[in-house]
C-alpha cells in the first residue's frame, strides 16, 4: 500500500496525463471543444509539459460543450475507470466546476473529507460563458457568479484575504440550510449563464479566481483551437492563448520565487493503485469537522 510520501509529483502527473489522453480522445470522437487551462496552459509555453511542482490538470470548455459532456460521458465513456462528477442537490465537491475522476485511485482533499463523493484523481473542468456587452447586465452576471460560487462551493475561500473569508462565513451562518443553498446557487447559475455564446462577442470565466471572473475576452480568441506540445503529446489550447496568459499572469515565462514552487492542494491521503472506497470511515466521512468545510 502506498503512503502519501511515496507518491512523487511526477507519479501524480503521469496518472493525470493518462487521464488527459483518454479525455482528449473522447472529446475528439464526440466533437467536444476543450482547451488546457491554468498551470497546464503555462506549462505548454514554459516547460512543454507540466510545471514541475503542479499537482492538477485544469481544463476549459465552452458552455455548450461543457453541458454536452455531462450527457455524453455517462453514455459513451469507460465508466468502470473514469466517471463524470459535479456538485448537485445530494453531493458536494466543494469546487464550482465539473471533473472527470479515476474511481480506481484515491485523492482525498482536506476540504472534502466529510463528503461521501468520488475521491479519485481528477481532471478539473470549468466552463467559458458568453459575456453581455451591457454594463448593467454584466454586473448582474458577476453578482450571480459570486452567489453561485458562494453557495455551490460551500467552503471558506483560501488565498482571497481575511475580508472575503469573513464575508463567506457570515453568509453561511445566515443561510445554514443546504436545501436553500442549493436553490440559491441553481437560480444564480441559470441567471449567469443565460447569455448565449453564439450571441456574444466576448466570453468570460465565471468559476474560479476572482481576477479571472472579472476579465472579458474576445470570443474569437476562444472560438478555435490549435494543438500544442505537452509532455510529448499534443493537446488543444485556445487560439488566443498567449494573449490570455499575459492578461491573467503577466510575465508567465518568469519562474515564481522558490518558496512558491509547491503543490497547491492540501491532500489528506492518496493512492495511485487503490480505490477511494477502501478508505471511507478512515480518511473521509470520519465525522470530524474541518475549518474549510462548512456544513
Amino acid at each position: 500500500m502506498e503512503k502519501n510520501n511515496e507518491i512523487s509529483i511526477r507519479d501524480m502527473q503521469n496518472k493525470m496525463l493518462e487521464m488527459l489522453i483518454y479525455f482528449d480522445d473522447f472529446c475528439t470522437k464526440h466533437n467536444l471543444m476543450y482547451y488546457l487551462a491554468g498551470g497546464c496552459l503555462i506549462g505548454v509555453e514554459r516547460h512543454k509539459g507540466f510545471i514541475p511542482w503542479d499537482d492538477d490538470v485544469d481544463l476549459f470548455m465552452p458552455r455548450n460543450d461543457y453541458e454536452r459532456l455531462k450527457v455524453e460521458w455517462p453514455k459513451y465513456a469507460d465508466t468502470s475507470k473514469y466517471v463524470y462528477c459535479i456538485t448537485d442537490e445530494y453531493h458536494n465537491y466543494h469546487d464550482g466546476g465539473a471533473s472527470i475522476r479515476d474511481i480506481n485511485t484515491t485523492y482525498i482533499n482536506r476540504h472534502s473529507v466529510q463528503e461521501d463523493i468520488v475521491h479519485g484523481f481528477a481532471l478539473e473542468i470549468m466552463p467559458i460563458d458568453g459575456c453581455p456587452k451591457s454594463k448593467v447586465k454584466r454586473c448582474r452576471q458577476l453578482f450571480n457568479a459570486f452567489l453561485y460560487s458562494l453557495f455551490n462551493v460551500q467552503r471558506l475561500p483560501d488565498n482571497k484575504g481575511k475580508f472575503v473569508r469573513s464575508m463567506a462565513k457570515i453568509a453561511y451562518m445566515i443561510v445554514p440550510s443546504s436545501n436553500l443553498r442549493y436553490k440559491l446557487w441553481k437560480h444564480a447559475e441559470k441567471q449567469m449563464t443565460k447569455y448565449s455564446w453564439n450571441q456574444c462577442d466576448e466570453v468570460t470565466e465565471l468559476i474560479g479566481a476572482i481576477h479571472g471572473m472579472l476579465l472579458r475576452h474576445d470570443k474569437k480568441d476562444f472560438a478555435e483551437v490549435e494543438r500544442k506540445k505537452f509532455e510529448d503529446y499534443e493537446f488543444p489550447v485556445m487560439k488566443g492563448y498567449k494573449k490570455y496568459l499575459k492578461r491573467v499572469w503577466g510575465d508567465y515565462m518568469e519562474l515564481p520565487p522558490v518558496e512558491k514552487r509547491v503543490a497547491k492542494h492540501d491532500v489528506v491521503y492518496m493512492s495511485l493503485t487503490e480505490p477511494y472506497t477502501k478508505y471511507k470511515g478512515i480518511y473521509y466521512c470520519v465525522n470530524e469537522k474541518t475549518d474549510g468545510n462548512i456544513h
